[in-house]
This record gives structure tokens, sequence and C-alpha cells, in this order.
């Protein structure tokens, strides 16, 4: 499914201290942090019917096998399995947290989960480019660009959470709960702690086709514009986020069996945490 959201719809979801700590105003006097939230505010009105922001997602029937999340695609009356491998925690004095412990094995079937949202959501990639002449104002949109993305992502899963899928249809939660992450389950982000792996990013395009809301990936599976999430949409009531810390050589080689490339490719992949 495909949404496109006017910038109306999404501002009330930013979460204006990120957009602080973009702007290095952490620990800066509140009138300087304010004023500057004046300032994007005033550009979000302006713009209000300039720009737009999307989001394309779908929902699968999944099962965990191992460390690996096992998508169902079914398309046309065929089901296609599309492995998707998770890392598991190894920092010390950890749980050893992986995600696909959220999701329950096949034989222990379960409505909620079972199953897997699988998203990506941008910003119009003109506010990324329309200011090239202006230094200022081009980090001003950039950086609200990415905001809106973000705050993309929180309107769109709480849509799922309340229609879409369901499982959360009695929710009664403030946008100030939402930014809190109050919600029933996870949204883990391509490129984040526990999902750290930028190449995952070409398999869910394989799932939801980015294409359909403008998203293009580089060869390192970065998304242009910048202004691009991407992630799972999981509903355990006990999940949570985590940090898989560094790994070592072995989980290296065995990530790289799973997710089917040879280990110097995956390596470059997973620079960061080895």
């Amino acid at each position: 499914m495909t949404l496109t959201y006017s910038l109306a719809d999404v501002a009330p979801y930013i979460n204006w201290l990120y957009f602080d700590h973009a702007w290095g105003m952490d620990g800066k006097p509140r009138t300087e942090r304010m004023k500057l939230r004046e300032e994007a505010r005033q550009r979000l009105d302006y713009y209000a019917e300039k720009y737009q922001t999307h989001a394309v997602f779908r929902l699968f029937d999944a099962f965990s096998d191992g460390d690996d999340i096992i998508v169902e695609d079914e398309r046309k009356g065929l089901t296609t399995e599309v492995r998707i491998p998770c890392l598991r925690q190894q920092l010390t004095d950890s749980r050893y947290l992986c995600l696909s412990d959220f999701i329950a094995p096949k034989q222990q079937h379960n409505p909620d989960t079972n199953r897997i949202g699988i998203f990506a959501v941008c910003a119009d990639e003109a506010m990324e480019t329309d200011f090239d002449n202006d230094p200022y104002e081009r980090m001003m949109m950039q950086l609200l660009a990415d905001r809106l993305a973000e705050a993309t992502a929180e309107r769109m899963h709480e849509e799922v959470r309340k229609k879409h899928w369901g499982y959360a249809c009695d929710e009664q939660l403030s946008i100030a709960d939402m930014l809190q992450e109050q919600w029933q389950g996870i949204r883990p982000a391509v490129g984040y702690p526990s999902l750290p792996d930028t190449s995952l990013n070409f398999l869910i395009d394989e799932l939801v086709d980015m294409q359909q809301i403008g998203i293009r990936l580089t060869e390192s599976g970065a998304m242009k514009p910048h202004a691009s999430v991407s992630g799972l949409m999981i509903a355990h009531p006990k999940a949570h986020y985590f940090n898989i810390g560094k790994i070592g050589e072995d989980q290296l080689r065995d990530y790289a069996r799973r997710r089917g490339m040879n280990v110097d490719d995956t390596r470059k992949f997973l620079q960061a945490i080895l």
C-alpha cells in the first residue's frame, strides 16, 4: 500500500529534539531553540502546498528460523519465502537478543507474532535540491526533510497498528506518547543499532518496491533521497530496541552465509560493528 501525506498531516509528529540536535543546539538556551523551531514551522506553513511525504508498506505472514526472519511473499497465488538474516546481540551483560526472537517459529502460529510489516518512507527529494543557492536555507530544508521522513514513519505506523494490521485498534496514545515509543511493538530501521546492514534495503525493495514512492538505492544500499527511512514493523508485546554491539569474525561468516553473500562483500556492509 502506498500513502501520500501533506506536510500538515505529518508535521505534528516531528520530534523536535532530534531537529535541535542536528543543529547543534544541545545545551543552548531554550529561547534560541524555540526561535529556530519557529523558523522551521514558518517554512512548513509556507511550503505546505508545495511538498509532500510518502510511504509504502506491506504486511506479510512470517516466522523465525534461528536468527533469520522468513517472510512469506504471496503474489498472484504464488508464495515465495524471503529470508531476512538478523544479528544477535554481543554486548557484555546483554540478553543476547536478536530481532528474530520477536517473531514466532512456524510451528507456534500466532496472528500477531507470525506477521511482520515492511516499510519505506521519504520526503520529496525537491526539499533537498531546491535550495542549492542558499546554504542556510538548504540546511534548514534538508534537516526538516529528515524530520518529516521520520514523522511520516510515525504517522504511517500509527495507522498500521490501529487500522491496516489492527493489532492495537484500541490504542489511545497522544503524539507525545508515540514519540516516546509507548506503542506496542517496535519499528527497527535499516542502518540502526539492531538492524545495521544497509544491504537489507535491497531485500526490502524487492518486497515493497520503493520506487513507487521515488526511492532509489545506491550500490551500498543507501537510499536517495537522503530523507528516507526503511525497516520492519514487529508487533510482539515484549519487543524492544537493543544495540547489537561488536561482532566477531565467526558471526560475520555465519551472517554472510545466511545473507547469501561472500564474506568480503558482507564485511563492507558491517564494517562499523566489526
